[in-house]
């Protein structure tokens, strides 16, 4: 009698432990869920998806909803864990007695650290999508199982975050794709991994939308027009003159844009007339600048640049005059002007070669032309300078020192020291900036 109550104490000893085994494995495969979802790509799942992998296909659709896959693998990586806590307690205590309790603490922090935590976390970061892939059937499955608990555990969770007065959006992602991407490029950059030049070119076309083109239009100050009762010999001069092909025609005072002129439709128009009339000196007379030019083509100055470009693919051009809220012209942008923000500055045979235009001295201190832009100078020197309320550095200066400074005088501030170098007029032409400390 006693050996058969011997034997049915220790197979059930035996149970538990297969039971607690079990449940040390269920542990790992939830905390290991949790971190592969998460950690997985979802650009390569899609990417896979879309060869034909049915698991990655399945693994976007758990990772959908981020709030009810974490709460839903919480759930039941909490439950297995106290189960196997208590079993392993009530085992113990049968072994030891009242020792029990503390070695079952012990073993199951020890077992739970080791093979339900650190293991499959570890391997689930070193082979995110593939593991991602694996675990979605089964965690799909569990999703559906505790939705109804998950559900009332999320409005609780909103109820009383509310009595705290933190308001929540069930419907908004913590960290938009956009923001991912360029914490991602970032991250690189710092990390060594991402060249200055590749995270400048990745970061110039992720920000297409979040600027506007007043922000890097040529100001009509120093737009090049075309006068269109000048005579044709002098307006022949100035385009040859010129190292742009587009320029605007206006009539009366520069602010009545009413035409561009291409340089090839003139080349195209003195062309004809001097086949039709022979190479004469009055031949040039007969040309009107008003049969050739196009018509102007205007934007307002807050439309983004990710539009713009866009509108110029559609249109088939290259170049718009940039108006204000009213209607005055304020200045023009070019396709190029915009790709120039992405790649950096382009420049052909007939541009003019320019001198170099940062160039520290000994103390640090660099020589800026005050028209260049914020975002220009901060990326050439890596620095932070604030673009919010100024899009060129004289314009900073400006808002700062809420009056136009003069000649010599200087200011520090966002941990910068500024001197106006120069001022013409109302401008501030140049600037000697260095950083404080």
């Amino acid at each position: 009698m006693d050996t058969a109550i011997q034997t049915i104490n220790w197979g059930a000893t035996l149970g538990t432990a297969a039971a607690i085994l079990f449940l040390l494995m269920l542990s790992a495969f939830f905390s290991g869920s949790e971190t592969a979802l998460t950690a997985a790509s979802r650009g390569k799942l899609r990417s896979q998806a879309d060869k034909g992998n049915g698991s990655a296909e399945r693994a976007l659709a758990v990772t959908e909803d981020s709030e009810r896959l974490i709460g839903s693998v919480l759930l039941g990586n909490n439950i297995v864990n106290i189960l196997a806590a208590s079993l392993a307690t009530a085992l113990f205590t049968t072994l030891f007695g009242q020792q029990g309790v503390a070695v079952a603490t012990l073993v199951m922090t020890a077992l739970v650290l080791v093979f339900a935590e650190v293991l499959p976390k570890t391997y689930a970061i070193t082979n995110p999508e593939r593991a991602a892939a694996l675990v979605a059937p089964p965690i799909s499955v569990v999703i559906r199982v505790f939705s109804p608990v998950v559900s009332a555990v999320r409005a609780l969770v909103r109820g009383v975050l509310q009595l705290f007065g933190v308001a929540t959006d069930p419907d908004s992602r913590i960290m938009s794709a956009h923001e991912e991407i360029v914490g991602a490029i970032t991250l690189g950059h710092t990390e060594g991994g991402v060249e200055k030049e590749d995270r400048d070119r990745l970061l110039g076309a992720l920000d297409l939308s979040d600027r506007f083109v007043e922000e890097i239009m040529l100001h009509r100050s120093g737009i090049e027009m075309i006068d269109v009762e000048a005579r044709p010999g002098d307006i022949l001069d100035q385009v040859l003159a010129s190292s742009h092909t587009r320029m605007p025609v206006y009539r009366g005072e520069p602010e009545n844009i009413i035409g561009v002129l291409h340089t090839k439709d003139l080349l195209r128009a003195i062309h004809r007339i001097a086949k039709a009339e022979g190479a004469n000196a009055d031949a040039l007379t007969r040309f009107d600048v008003t049969e050739v030019m196009m018509e102007p083509y205007f934007v307002p100055e807050t439309t983004t640049m990710d539009d713009q470009m866009r509108q110029f693919l559609r249109r088939h051009t290259h170049f718009a005059l940039v108006v204000d809220e009213y209607g005055a012209l304020q200045g023009l942008i070019t396709l190029e002007d915009i790709l120039e923000e992405i790649v950096g500055e382009i420049t052909d045979e007939h541009d003019r070669a320019e001198e170099p235009v940062l160039k520290a001295d000994a103390d640090g201190t660099y020589l800026i032309d005050g028209a260049m832009t914020i975002r220009d100078l901060n990326r050439a020197t890596e620095w932070g300078l604030p673009d919010d309320e100024a899009n060129t550095v004289a314009g900073l200066v400006i808002h700062e020192a809420q009056t136009i400074p003069t000649r010599g005088q200087v200011f520090s501030f966002h941990g910068f020291r500024f001197e106006v170098a120069e001022r013409k007029a109302n401008r501030i032409t140049q600037l000697r900036i260095r950083p404080l400390g």
